[in-house]
């Protein structure tokens, strides 16, 4: 397990185990790749960050991640994978999850995004740089990069990070 502040301070646990902090969460993020690029979505109030948001009732968290990249970028999932589970101070949960995207159609509304973004490498200074959302501030997205390679998920994607 790590154990480290977020943007905020705030003290995040992150384990790559299965479901260490809940079988059952309201939480999803999703780490994606389309053909050898990152797919990030532009959210209109935070910038650039990963699809990710909140399960509705009678969703697993699985179907809430398909879903969200889907209206957050419009990327259909052709894999998708566990990755592990952090939590932020003692109440939210969110379940880690890899995708691959096979296409993306396009939308009239990615609701509370501008849509998607291909990235072919992640900046190494996310920190510093304005354009990226807290949430891909801190060491939540580098560890999980770091377990993504380490399981060959995607294995020639970490160049320049």
């Amino acid at each position: 397990m790590f154990i480290f502040q977020d943007y905020y301070g705030n003290e995040v646990r992150l384990s790559f185990m299965d479901h260490p902090f809940a079988t059952t969460l309201d939480h999803v993020w999703i780490v994606c790749r389309y053909q050898e690029k990152w797919l990030l979505t532009d959210h209109r109030e935070r910038g650039l960050e990963f699809p990710g948001g909140k399960r509705e009732k009678n969703e697993t968290a699985e179907q809430a991640a398909i879903r969200e990249v889907r209206e957050e970028t419009g990327g259909v999932v052709g894999r998708l994978v566990y990755i592990g589970q952090y939590k932020v101070g003692e109440s939210l949960v969110k379940n880690i999850y890899f995708a691959e995207i096979k296409e993306l159609q396009p939308q009239s509304t990615y609701l509370e995004t501008n849509g998607p973004v291909l990235l072919d490498e992640l900046p190494p200074n996310l920190t510093e740089d304005e354009r990226f959302s807290f949430i891909m501030k801190d060491q939540v997205l580098v560890y999980t990069l770091a377990e993504i390679k380490r399981r060959s998920l995607c294995p020639n994607a970490f160049s320049g990070f």
